[in-house]
């Protein structure tokens, strides 16, 4: 209580940057209303229960663009529309891989195969496996050592990094680039330990590269206990993998990203919100990233609802195809350059529905200092960390191309990549009121940029 009474003493006698009483008592009016009478939850669960998983290219995705264009009207939009987006179409298929030791037989294990990569055309692809810990130990290997072997990069989440966002970042490399590695030195395929936080056998999807066309090798992930096991047993045995997998990529296609607006009253300068409309082709993407897609129309029904009268357009764009190509992002940046639309400010959610935590600021300084003196306003709502530098996947190319000041709701990470790109990514794993508190953060700084930009 003598935190909350300090933080208003402060809000009453210091105003700073346009912070003022009246602000906090409006930071309480958007909270009250998405906390009693939020749509978000319940939109999450239309569009994952009656849409499910929606990877770019498919029917599937083509569903949830009618779906948020529903949505964004019952939402309150002044106006809505579409943006064609040339997006990859990469079809997964049926897929098994087994492993047998020495002489025994073989035994299914779960695994995915890595997105916008090759399959084996529906052929057994049947090798020695090799395990290596890191690219470091990889590097050691001849080529006479890697050709024709399946070889197993068992370089697991740092857990002594708090952020599991960092640990994200630091085991990436190895989902993008180990199939380029291996095709190399003239290996068969590459597997990966799946890049998460947890210590299960669930396995982790995600998008990889090949670095050289003409060297297109099968890549896929599996869960960290059968990466741990596969490491021990080939200590003491030879290890035979057997893969067949279908996956591969059939062109592109024409597809859509959904926008919704609220027309400015003083200008057309545009503020963006949005997260991405795609996810991948397993689990019902909820956290990755319903969540964001539904906190960003939360914003738009809320402003609505309280007749809150928005400067500048307040725009909610549900980006295409941020999973496997970024289309969606990199198209709305273009276009935006290309018209010369003015852009103050873009936001955008993808780091799953949990408890918000801060906002990451892509900006000038002077512009994230302002920011951080709103902290004050933020902090009853559990909301204190604006010391990070980056911004999400799809706002990026805005800042890149125009310097528009950009930045990524920030939610608690603990449990985000325990789901991340699998099965396990379901409406259940979502909490009300923590998918709702994180559209109330991005409805706040959105007032505030609106108001003092």
């Amino acid at each position: 209580m003598r935190k909350i009474t300090a933080v208003a003493a402060l809000l009453i006698t210091l105003p700073f940057f346009g912070q003022t009483k009246a602000d906090s008592l409006l930071f309480s009016r958007i909270a009250d209303e998405m906390l009693t009478h939020g749509k978000a939850y319940e939109d999450l669960r239309d569009l994952t229960k009656n849409i499910g998983h929606r990877l770019s290219g498919s029917e599937a995705y083509e569903k949830s663009v009618i779906w948020a264009q529903k949505k964004l009207l019952e939402a309150g939009a002044d106006k809505i529309w579409l943006q064609k987006v040339k997006v990859p179409v990469w079809v997964r298929g049926e897929e098994t891989l087994q492993v047998k030791t020495d002489n025994g037989k073989w035994r299914k294990i779960r695994f995915l195969s890595l997105g916008n990569s090759e399959g084996t055309g529906g052929k057994d692809l049947v090798g020695e496996i090799i395990v290596v810990k890191s690219k470091a130990e990889f590097d050691q290997l001849t080529p006479a050592q890697v050709k024709d072997k399946i070889v197993l990069f068992n370089y697991a989440f740092n857990q002594k990094f708090i952020s599991t966002g960092q640990a994200y970042g630091d085991a990436g490399v190895y989902r993008r680039s180990a199939a380029s590695w291996v095709a190399e030195k003239g290996g068969k395929a590459a597997i990966i330990r799946s890049l998460t936080s947890a210590f299960d056998d669930v396995p982790h999807t995600g998008l990889m590269r090949y670095d050289n066309p003409l060297k297109k090798i099968p890549a896929a992930a599996i869960g960290a206990k059968t990466a741990d096991e596969i490491e021990n047993l080939v200590k003491n045995h030879k290890i035979t993998v057997k893969l067949n997998s279908n996956c591969t990529m059939k062109g592109e296609k024409d597809s859509f990203s959904v926008f919704g607006e609220l027309t400015g009253k003083k200008d057309k300068s545009v503020i963006v919100v949005g997260g991405h409309l795609d996810s991948w082709d397993v689990g019902e993407g909820a956290s990755d990233d319903g969540a964001g897609i539904v906190q960003s129309i939360e914003v738009l029904r809320t402003f609505k609802n309280l007749g809150i009268a928005n400067n500048h357009t307040i725009r909610v764009v549900c980006f295409a195809n941020e999973e496997n190509g970024v289309r969606g992002g990199n198209t709305y940046a273009k276009v935006a350059e290309d018209i010369n639309e003015k852009h103050l400010f873009a936001i955008e959610s993808d780091g799953g529905g949990f408890t918000p935590r801060g906002i990451a600021l892509e900006m000038e300084e002077s512009k994230r200092a302002m920011i951080r003196s709103w902290a004050p306003l933020f902090e009853p709502y559990g909301v204190h960390n604006f010391s990070l530098q980056y911004s999400g996947t799809d706002v990026e190319p805005m800042h890149a191309k125009m310097n528009v000041p950009t930045a990524e709701l920030v939610p608690d990470s603990q449990r985000y990549f325990d789901i991340h790109h699998t099965e396990e990514d379901t409406f259940e794993k979502v909490n009300r009121r923590e998918l709702l508190l994180g559209a109330v953060t991005m409805a706040q700084i959105i007032y505030m940029i609106d108001k003092n930009w």
